[in-house]
């Protein structure tokens, strides 16, 4: 049985109208569904009973199933069980302007990134979008508090999923849905070019972030599989047609890795590669892992990276870190229940 959270608003309607029902509906489910968290469509109470009974026949209402949580001060990290017994991971990050929660798109991934956890375990299936709007759904009820930001930045890359993440977007922004503004909306890729280009052509107000991580093709190449297939230079052709297009700015995510990709050297030449280019850089302190051998690089040269980069006018944050007592490296939790 289809489930309901998996359609956006113009599916529901279209489904509606070909039972003969009426087009507005679709506008009463969402807000049962999204506004009062209603269930159960027998108690949909402005719906005829008839349409209750349909909707009961054909579509299933079920949230995932909450297998572990981890909770420390700013931090919740949730495992969720899906219906065929795979597993997927959330984060909840608090912040002083809002809740954020970074989903997964995907039961593993395919990028094969070197230093990335969930890539470890190899990409199962695409999340449906209803799997995606029931991570925020569940969160939100756990925390009995709303979602303000989303990112796209869990186990997966977005857009291997293009489609279904395209449709959850729209079902979370949908002012009846979730109602989570778009420019509180990030999508995080590894760098595929070619849909880097559909998404700029998407007519959303939403958030494109890149994950980088190098500044040239063999250090890449050597981090990111991807880079073997859309090698730096497409990369940034890409970026540059995205921002005029959308004129909108893009954020380039840098992990910072000791001795490997943090001297100050790559500083320069990454300052070098993204000049004159609407972005700011975002460096991401490493998250350690058992499994895997990278190392975080240390604050002297996390700040020195950052002072030079700040320096050859370069917009440039470092991320706060989140969860490092919680297992925090994106797919170590289900990594761990997997491997148990």
């Amino acid at each position: 049985m289809k489930s309901i959270f998996d359609y956006k608003q113009s599916d529901l309607e279209e489904i509606l109208v070909s039972w003969g029902a009426k087009k507005f509906n679709a506008r009463q489910i969402f807000e049962w569904l999204y506004k009062k968290r209603v269930f159960n469509f027998a108690d949909m109470s402005n719906l005829s009973h008839a349409l209750q009974e349909k909707l009961a026949q054909e579509f299933s209402t079920e949230l995932l199933t909450l297998k572990n949580v981890q909770r420390s001060e700013l931090t919740n990290k949730y495992l969720f069980l899906l219906s065929d017994g795979n597993m997927i991971e959330a984060v909840l990050m608090r912040h002083d302007y809002g809740n954020s929660v970074c989903v997964s798109s995907q039961v593993g991934c395919n990028m094969g990134c070197s230093f990335c956890e969930s890539g470890r375990l190899k990409k199962v299936r695409d999340l449906e979008a209803g799997e995606m709007v029931r991570q925020i759904i569940m969160i939100e009820n756990d925390i009995a508090d709303r979602i303000d930001s989303v990112v796209i930045m869990g186990i997966g890359e977005p857009f291997d999923n293009y489609d279904n993440v395209m449709n959850f977007i729209r079902i979370i922004n949908n002012p009846y849905g979730l109602e989570i503004g778009a420019r509180h909306i990030t999508v995080s890729t590894s760098g595929i070019v070619p849909k880097i280009d559909l998404y700029a052509d998407e007519d959303l107000q939403t958030n494109l972030a890149i994950s980088l991580h190098a500044p040239n093709d063999e250090l890449r190449s050597k981090i990111m599989k991807v880079n073997r297939a859309y090698n730096i230079a497409e990369l940034i052709a890409a970026i540059k047609r995205y921002i005029a297009k959308t004129n909108r700015r893009v954020t380039i995510e840098y992990v910072m890795l000791n001795n490997v990709n943090d001297s100050i050297k790559e500083a320069v030449e990454l300052a070098n590669l993204l000049k004159g280019l609407n972005v700011y850089v975002n460096l991401i302190p490493y998250n350690e892992t058992s499994h895997i051998a990278y190392k975080k690089s240390s604050k002297k040269n996390i700040d020195a990276f950052y002072d030079k980069l700040r320096e050859l006018n370069i917009n440039v944050t470092i991320r706060r870190e989140f969860g490092g007592n919680i297992a925090a490296a994106c797919g170590q939790l289900r990594a761990n229940e997997v491997e148990k």
